[in-house]
């Protein structure tokens, strides 16, 4: 297992789960049962980040391009995820895990958002860790729906055009509240964001791994821990600005 700092974490993890569908064809399944066997990662993922402390963790789960995806596996998607958020939702209040949402969700099934409503609910108290998770998202239509909600509120006369700063904008975005991630983490050997959390992620360190996310396991997240920690992170100033304030 590889050893991680505890006392040097990101705060703040993003994931984009991909592989699904590779791995259900190396394994000659059905993309469905690549789907289900994903879902089993997540519950490794969230248990492990919870147990070393990371506070907020976000898993890109269906993106705004989802919905182009065959009926049938779209329907099978929406039913793994009422499925999931119905055995997980007893785990994440004893775990004290507070369950969010990011992205257009009402265009989510209508289970689907009952099931949402009522773990969010339940979670609401918890402050141990935050999931996040990302559902009919694309961060390029987050910011054009933050444009307009201030150009609206400009016109209202809510919103001083001339106070717009980077913290005035990010309170428009679905993650207003959270602090930006610390690390991105992509599985299936793909180097592209695809449109998630593209604001965010300014200064987010990227890593990559070849492994399928049916195979991601608690070392596979130990090790892109790992080397988040290798990385001196200078947010546009010098090693040596960085360094005096040690």
């Amino acid at each position: 297992m590889q050893k991680i700092d505890l006392n040097h974490l990101p705060a703040h993890i993003a994931v984009i789960m991909d592989g699904n569908g590779r791995w259900a064809k190396q394994h000659a399944m059905g993309r469905i049962r690549g789907h289900q066997k994903g879902a089993q990662a997540v519950r490794t993922t969230v248990t492990a980040c919870r147990e070393i402390g990371i506070r907020y963790l976000t898993l890109f789960a269906f993106s705004s391009e989802n919905w182009g995806r065959p009926g049938e596996e779209v329907q099978a998607l929406m039913k793994l995820l009422a499925d999931y958020l119905d055995k997980e939702a007893p785990t994440m209040q004893k775990q004290e895990i507070r369950l969010s949402t990011i992205g257009d969700v009402d265009r989510l099934y209508e289970p689907v958002r009952k099931k949402l409503k009522e773990v969010q609910h339940l979670t609401r108290r918890n402050d141990k860790m935050v999931l996040t998770l990302a559902l009919s998202y694309g961060s390029r239509d987050e910011i054009l729906a933050a444009v307009k909600k201030m150009l609206a509120d400009s016109l209202d006369g809510k919103l001083n055009p001339d106070s717009v700063d980077q913290n005035v904008f990010g309170s428009y975005l679905y993650t207003r509240g959270m602090p930006d991630p610390d690390l991105l983490i992509r599985t299936s050997g793909e180097y592209r964001i695809s449109n998630f959390l593209l604001w965010q992620m300014a200064y987010t360190e990227l890593y990559f791994t070849d492994v399928l996310w049916p195979d991601f396991t608690k070392d596979d997240l130990w090790k892109a821990i790992a080397a988040y920690q290798k990385r001196e992170r200078r947010f546009g100033l010098t090693g040596d600005q960085i360094a005096g304030r040690d």
